[in-house]
């Protein structure tokens, strides 16, 4: 009696992608979630008024100043007394020389102006103030 032939089996030449999918979907997840964790800033309570939007611009400076009286240059804490110094190093190096200021409403107007005039003295060309957009008033 004749030996019976081994039959090998078919390769399946298909890639199953039903795990990459599952990854792809977890890690899309994790990213929906987080994404609004990572928003960059000091939280400051702004004045509202009736303005147009500020163009999103990279480069941009933001100078913030809390109810607590820190002073903030982009997200980075500073001194008071080292606001006009780090600020001027910074301008130096740019060829933009636009600030825009972050006060909190519960700040005094001289407080506020003091910081102005210091922004002035660092050699910013270009000052400009964030503010909120009012609400729309209910009939």
């Amino acid at each position: 009696m004749p030996a019976p032939q081994q039959r090998l089996g078919t390769m399946l030449s298909e890639i199953n992608v039903v795990p990459l999918v599952d990854v792809v979907l977890v890690l899309l997840i994790i990213f929906m979630i987080t994404a609004p964790m990572l928003q960059m800033g000091v939280d400051v309570d702004l004045p509202k008024t009736t303005t147009k939007a500020i163009p999103s611009e990279e480069e941009r400076i933001v100078v913030t100043l809390t109810k607590e009286r820190k002073v903030y240059i982009d997200r980075y804490e500073i001194p008071w007394d080292q606001l006009r110094p780090r600020l001027k190093e910074i301008l130096d190096r740019r060829v933009n020389r636009e600030v825009f200021l972050r006060a909190d409403q519960l700040l005094q107007y001289g407080e506020v102006m003091g910081v102005m005039g210091q922004l002035r003295e660092a050699g910013v060309e270009k000052l400009g103030m964030v503010t909120e957009p009012l609400e729309a008033k209910k009939p």
